[in-house]
């Protein structure tokens, strides 16, 4: 055996120690480091002949790159949509990796079996009704995918074509249709052979970015009528004002001309979780697919989402993957036949881990306290007259942009990276009814009221800031 991993098996303890030391300083630091950081520029390592060792490598990772990481994984990180990391579930992700299973669904470990215990838990959460399969993937981009995929192979059914079997050569182009849809959804199609120019944007409700139903049935009898063929999505939670779609009239409209309906809930199906928040996601129950993150709102680590299923052997035919030594007939658990991967990491622990360790009622705090104090945020922006609120707060996120007659995107990213230069929160910009704009989503487990007074005033220094 190579002596340097001849030497680290022999003090893994030390070295495993070594890092708890390392984690635990950091968590306990989250909230006093800096947000984001502007990193320098670094010069590469060269292979190293024979390895300077795991202790000589953490070593130079705290050296070199360790204060240069941002603190995402912190409270005021409000960029993106980004979720932290429970307690339990960094638990259960330091525990998948010492345990490394392969979840493909084989029958030599008992891991499968806690992927699907893992998805009932889900189900309940977001009250899914049992006709949902579901199954862990790397995000909502791959949910999409996978969701998408199904769609499309049910459109060719509907045609007397497989189309996993002999190619889109035998059906019409295909039509996907949506009110406000998110970026991923165009690389899903995209990948998915169907083309980024196949996406119809549907007018939407005025001052909003929910679809106009009427408009959406408009095109499908468009389409219905030329005889060519569509996926319709749905959005539970629009990623700039967490703007939601009708969707028991999007579900009536599809199953009126039977057209597959994807439901893209990323984060903003964990309104489920919430009584209060409930009525924007009736109706998704009803959906052919659906796209959850996990490591949004349900705060696992990176990277896990879900995509859940009314029409699972169809998901098989998309997936199936033939090999000799794998089980010709997939069973609920055999997940290498309904994923793109075949390797795949045993996602569903840490979100099992948590899911145990908090249950309905953490769920239920945590996204009450995010929406509280994004609007709490929100009010401060409205009552402000340096800023100017451009949408309600519905749930978690909030778009605004600086206050003044014909704000510039350069002017825009003037500001946030003073912000990020501030180090006190992270936004990220965006683009809301073609006015440059700036976005906050309150995704996190850490943030609390005490957070609101530190944001406020970064956000009000940035303004001051000469730099």
């Amino acid at each position: 055996m190579h002596e340097q991993l001849d030497a680290d098996r022999e003090h893994i303890q030390e070295i495993l120690t070594s890092v708890l030391d390392d984690s635990v300083r950091f968590l306990s630091t989250l909230g006093s480091r800096p947000t984001a950081v502007v990193p320098p520029v670094t010069v590469a390592e060269t292979l190293p002949h024979t390895g300077i060792g795991a202790s000589g490598t953490l070593d130079l990772f705290r050296s070199k790159y360790a204060d240069w990481m941002s603190g995402s994984a912190g409270p005021r990180y409000f960029g993106l949509v980004t979720g932290g990391a429970t307690p339990a579930s960094i638990a259960g992700d330091w525990v998948t990796t010492i345990y490394d299973q392969n979840a493909t669904g084989s029958n030599d470990s008992i891991a499968p079996q806690i992927e699907l215990a893992t998805i009932g838990l889900l189900r309940e959460l977001f009250g899914l009704s049992e006709a949902h399969a579901g199954v862990f993937v790397s995000g909502a981009t791959m949910a999409n995918f996978v969701g998408l995929a199904t769609g499309r192979q049910w459109v060719g059914h509907g045609r007397g074509v497989d189309i996993a079997q002999s190619g889109m050569s035998g059906v019409p182009p295909i039509r996907v249709l949506c009110g406000t849809p998110h970026s991923s959804v165009y690389k899903a199609i995209a990948m998915l052979g169907l083309g980024r120019n196949s996406l119809e944007r549907i007018a939407t409700l005025p001052n909003r970015e929910a679809v106009d139903v009427i408009a959406m049935r408009k095109r499908l009898i468009e389409l219905s009528e030329s005889g060519q063929p569509c996926l319709v999505v749905g959005n539970a939670g629009t990623v700039n004002s967490v703007d939601y779609d009708d969707l028991n009239a999007l579900s009536d409209l599809c199953n009126e001309f039977a057209v597959w309906l994807h439901v893209d809930a990323a984060f903003g199906g964990f309104a489920a979780c919430v009584p209060e928040k409930q009525s924007l996601v009736d109706g998704m129950d009803r959906a052919d697919s659906i796209t959850i993150d996990a490591h949004k709102w349900l705060n696992v680590p990176y990277d896990s989402a879900m995509v859940f299923t009314r029409h699972l052997q169809l998901q098989r035919e998309v997936f199936q993957n033939s090999a000799a030594y794998l089980e010709a007939d997939p069973t609920p658990t055999n997940f290498v036949h309904l994923t793109p991967e075949n390797s795949r990491r045993f996602r569903a622990l840490p979100a099992w881990f948590t899911l145990m360790a908090y249950g309905r009622e953490g769920y239920r705090e945590i996204v009450m306290r995010n929406c509280q104090i994004a609007w709490e945020i929100g009010e401060l922006i409205q009552a402000s007259d340096q800023f100017h609120l451009l949408a309600p707060v519905r749930m978690n996120g909030i778009v605004f942009t600086l206050a003044g007659q014909e704000v510039t995107h350069r002017q825009v990213q003037t500001y946030l990276h003073r912000v990020q230069s501030g180090g006190v929160l992270y936004m990220t910009p965006t683009e809301y009814s073609e006015t440059p704009a700036i976005r906050i989503s309150v995704t996190n487990w850490r943030t609390t009221q005490q957070d609101i007074s530190q944001v406020w005033k970064g956000m009000l220094s940035a303004l001051d800031s000469d730099s």
